[in-house]
């Protein structure tokens, strides 16, 4: 974690490595699986390699640049958004942290996020939607949610973590369309049938260790954010207007926002299902309410 005044986390450091230790096995595998699909010759395997280091390098390099390109954002100057640099310098100043990218995107989903390789290419980005629906104390207390992500650097985490599922994906489209196209002898046909099983297993464990992650994540940088700034009642107040407000956006504004959901303040959805609560990338909003409950409590008792 950055040396921050963020209150550190033990538990998702432990969970980012762990994390991170199971998707390296996970894309070794897969690498090997492409390795032994396009012929297992030592140049198959150097170009298996190349295409994983490949994939690998532009997300984490361009990470920053992906995301607000995908949103819509841009950056903005203090003389653009004088409002919105004066919070983000006042937490970045009682925070002790360097700080970020200010950008805003203009969409209606009230959300905001937080991406960058590190602190200090770091972007914190919010809707016009957001700016529109909160208090000046309750974007306060979004932006120190979002600044705590950067600095327990859970944010390159998230994005390494998604090239696994990232390759795992273009595999499967690979041996899919592969397959289409018809003329193979019985041994091709049972090595693209074993690559697209590795794919698809590869894919869906790599989805459901970072929605674990992605959870625990949200749950810690409530729990920072709220310390940091003593108002964890401005968060919640925050997290249920947003949340109510979801049910107000059209389905095709959701839609085109919910592929980065992982890096949100709130997920853009309507509805939330027990059945699919482990599918999810945040937790249950009742959740993250009693959790700041129990932090007020705690902060009232000092």
């Amino acid at each position: 974690m950055a040396s921050t005044r963020f209150a550190p986390d033990r538990g998702l450091t432990f969970r980012m490595i762990l994390t991170m230790v199971a998707l390296g096995l996970l894309y070794l595998v897969l690498i090997g699986a492409v390795g032994i699909g396009i012929g297992g010759s030592g140049g198959a395997w150097i170009f298996a390699i190349l295409i994983g280091v490949g994939v690998f390098w532009a997300q984490w390099y361009f990470s920053d640049r992906l995301a607000l390109s995908a949103m819509g954002a841009r950056e903005v100057s203090p003389q653009e958004e004088p409002e919105l640099h004066a919070i983000i310098d006042r937490l970045c100043a009682l925070a002790d942290m360097p700080k970020p990218r200010v950008a805003v995107a203009n969409m209606n989903v009230p959300n905001a996020f937080a991406t960058g390789r590190s602190p200090d290419r770091a972007v914190v980005a919010v809707t016009t939607g957001l700016r529109n629906k909160l208090t000046d104390e309750e974007l306060e207390a979004v932006l120190s949610h979002e600044l705590s992500h950067v600095a327990h650097r859970d944010v390159l985490v998230m994005t390494i973590a998604s090239v696994v599922g990232v390759l795992a994906g273009l595999m499967m489209r690979m041996m899919f369309y592969s397959s289409l196209g018809g003329n193979r002898n019985n041994n091709a046909a049972v090595v693209a049938l074993v690559m697209m099983l590795v794919a698809v297993v590869v894919y869906a464990v790599s989805f459901l260790l970072t929605r674990v992650l992605s959870r625990y994540r949200e749950l810690a940088a409530d729990r920072a954010g709220a310390q940091l700034t003593g108002q964890p009642s401005a968060l919640g107040s925050a997290l249920t207007k947003i949340s109510g407000e979801m049910a107000n956006i059209p389905t095709k504004d959701l839609r085109a926002a919910e592929g980065y959901n992982a890096f949100f303040f709130a997920p853009a959805v309507t509805k939330k299902f027990d059945l699919a609560a482990m599918f999810s990338t945040h937790p249950k909003l009742e959740r993250r309410l009693e959790q700041l409950n129990k932090i007020s409590l705690q902060l009232g008792k000092e």
